[in-house]
C-alpha cells in the first residue's frame, strides 16, 4: 500500500475510529454509572444481605464489559496511532518534495 492510497482511507479511517471511539466513551460511562454510588453500597453490604447481593451484581457486570472496554481502547488507539502516521508520512513527504 503506497502513501497516495494510505491518504485516501483516511476519511474512511476517521469514520470508523468515530465510531469505534463513541462506543468506548458510552462503555466507559455506563462503567462509570455502574461504579459511581459502589463506596456507599459497600457500607451497606455489612448490614443488608441485599446489598450484599447489589453488589455482586455490579461486580458482574463490570467483569462482563472489561473485555469489550480494552478492546474498544484498544482498536481506538491503534486507528489514532495509524491516522497520525499517514498524516505525519504525508505531511513529510510534502514537505521534502
Amino acid at each position: 500500500m503506497n502513501l497516495d492510497s494510505a491518504v485516501k482511507s483516511v476519511p474512511v479511517l476517521l469514520i470508523v475510529w468515530a465510531a469505534a471511539t463513541a462506543c468506548f466513551v458510552a462503555i466507559l460511562t455506563y462503567r462509570g454509572q455502574l461504579t459511581r454510588y459502589e463506596q456507599e453500597r459497600l457500607f451497606l453490604t455489612n448490614i443488608d444481605p441485599d446489598g450484599q447481593r447489589q453488589q455482586s451484581e455490579i461486580v458482574h457486570r463490570i467483569n462482563q464489559i472489561q473485555p469489550f472496554v480494552r478492546v474498544l481502547g484498544v482498536v481506538t488507539t491503534l486507528i489514532t496511532v495509524g491516522i497520525v502516521t499517514i498524516w505525519t508520512l504525508d505531511a513529510w513527504h510534502t514537505l521534502h518534495t
